[in-house]
């Protein structure tokens, strides 16, 4: 086959799945601007919103409100189409194992981000929240507070763990890649501990209890990716040692 011809098939393969990736997100915004009030008032009724009065301060804070959380909406549904969709144009190139096992990613992908936005919104935005309503009633502060900023401080705790529990999916696949070997776990592991102890203190407020729920929680995680990690690598090495060359036809 001719080269250019190859690239305009792969270019139109490319296309193919760009379009039902926006048709998805398409679908998935316009069911989000349904349900934004339903989700809205869901938040608001949450015992971390209860004592606390949403202002606006400017006549699109509303409209940015709803836009904002059914284009979040959307892009959770889209996430597995997203990365399906990504498996099946690389497919192609992969062997028969290569595709099963990368297969796999794609609902873990999406049920372990789903985990981390959940532990985070119900455990560690309750915490963070108390304690900066605390800190402004020390110092005489009057509490009233605009939705918009509600929402910015509420993403920017809940997304960046949701993020973290993408590691084990990260370290495996690392793994499989053969930039990641047990031996390099072992090395790195304190340096790991103290990146992670960072990113739990800089997340979450700045008392003891609340470090280790944010940080104990991050430890586990990289622990049970380098155990996944390190049975994977074994298991391939295992694999590589009993495996022989096929006999010569000739």
């Amino acid at each position: 086959m001719d080269i250019n011809e190859d690239v305009v098939r792969h270019l139109t393969e490319l296309r193919r799945r760009l379009i039902i990736v926006s048709a998805c997100f398409l679908v998935s915004l316009c069911g989000g601007l349904y349900l934004s009030p339903r989700i809205l008032k869901y938040i608001k009724s949450s015992s971390a919103a209860a004592s606390v009065e949403w202002n606006v301060f400017s006549f699109t804070d509303g409209l940015f409100i709803y836009l904002r959380c059914a284009f979040l909406l959307a892009m959770l549904c889209t996430l597995p189409i997203l990365l399906y969709q990504t498996w099946a144009f690389v497919r192609p190139g992969l062997t028969l194992k290569e595709a099963k096992g990368t297969l796999a990613y794609v609902p873990f992908s999406f049920f372990l981000f789903l985990g981390g936005i959940s532990f985070s919104y119900f455990l560690v935005f309750p915490m963070m929240l108390r304690f900066m309503m605390q800190m402004n009633q020390t110092i005489g502060a009057t509490e009233t507070y605009g939705i918009d900023k509600y929402f910015v401080f509420l993403f920017s705790v809940v997304f960046p763990l949701g993020i973290a529990f993408e590691m084990p999916l990260v370290m495996l696949f690392l793994t499989r890649l053969g930039l990641l070997t047990p031996e390099r776990l072992k090395t790195s592991r304190k340096y790991a501990y103290v990146g992670l102890a960072i990113v739990g203190a800089s997340i979450s407020p700045p008392d003891f209890v609340s470090h280790l729920s944010v940080t104990v929680p991050l430890l586990l995680l990289f622990e049970i990716s380098a155990f996944l990690s390190n049975r994977f690598a074994r298991r391939n090495a295992a694999a590589s040692a009993y495996s022989y060359p096929d006999p010569d036809p000739a």
